[in-house]
């Protein structure tokens, strides 16, 4: 199995930028498509954005596109998720999730991470 941990999760206010990082463990990680998902209370969880093994093809959810990036370094065994002029819509846990294989922008990835909390206050 892959071991997920997030950081980098805060408060901040409306405009400003955080970026979450995603470590990996337990298993290669260069060969595993990696994603950003999100979940606010009393919504289902959504895909954020999401990155292939090689770091060739990414995918956004069309809610962030243009503010956040989505970026991994296999030799860090970790991904990154920069988050710019955020909005107090974008308040949520947010997942880290790796799948072996292709990348997709659904829920259908193999391990997740703990969550780590975004607030973003108006």
């Amino acid at each position: 199995q892959v071991q997920l941990v997030e950081s980098g999760g805060g408060l901040v206010q409306a405009g400003g930028s955080l970026r979450l990082s995603c470590a990996a463990s337990g298993r290669t990680f260069s060969y595993y498509a990696m994603g950003w998902f999100r979940q606010a209370p009393g919504k289902e969880r959504e895909f954020v954005a999401a990155i292939s093994w090689s770091g060739g093809t990414t995918y956004y959810a069309e809610s962030v596109k243009g503010r956040f990036t989505i970026s991994r370094d296999n030799a860090k065994n970790t991904v990154y998720l920069q988050m710019n002029s955020l909005k107090p819509e974008d308040t949520a846990v947010y997942y880290c999730a790796a799948r072996e294989g292709r990348v997709v922008r659904t829920v259908e990835y193999d391990y997740w991470g703990q969550g780590t909390q975004v607030t973003v206050s108006s």
